[in-house]
């Protein structure tokens, strides 16, 4: 069973982590992009980003946290599990105090006055992509540490078998 749960925790974590990361790789295209070409992009091309993110960074958060608890009695990997969900917690927050508020931003103007959003999208073209940023470092520190908590269970300190038949 904890095989399983570490197994779908890693894997949501990653199918997050591809999330913030897609937005990296955009990143230095779409910095040179006019307002109407970067109002065109992010106002069609993330649609599912938020239904199928969300769920995959949610459910990783819910997975590590429960992960954390089924570990507790295992320190070393308890304590890297612990700084991997911590930071996947983070992240999401980024998302929530950064991110959010801007797509809201947009979606009101979107509703209310759809001729201003290129404009808009210029003002908050560095909040956006900054939240977006913060997310992938610390997405990808939380992943790293989920990756290495199993590391550490498998191969354990001076021996590579220590805990392998615990695992």
């Amino acid at each position: 069973m904890l095989r399983l749960w570490w197994f779908a925790t890693l894997l949501l974590a990653s199918l997050s982590l591809t999330m913030e990361s897609a937005h990296l790789l955009e990143l230095p295209q779409k910095m040179n992009y006019s307002a109407q070409m970067y109002s065109a992009v992010n106002t069609t091309l993330y649609r599912y980003f938020a239904v199928v993110g969300g769920v995959y960074q949610i459910g990783a958060i819910i997975a590590a946290l429960l992960l954390v608890f089924f570990l507790r009695s295992r320190s070393d990997a308890f304590r890297w599990t612990l700084a991997g969900a911590l930071c996947l917690l983070t992240a999401f927050g980024v998302w929530l105090a950064v991110v959010a508020p801007a797509n809201a931003q947009i979606y009101d103007a979107l509703r209310i006055s759809p001729t201003s959003v290129p404009d808009l999208w210029m003002h908050l073209r560095l909040r956006w992509e900054g939240g977006h940023v913060a997310g992938f470092v610390l997405q990808l520190v939380g992943v790293a540490a989920l990756l290495w908590s199993v590391v550490r269970q498998v191969a354990g300190p001076g021996s590579p078998q220590k805990h392998a038949s615990s695992f």
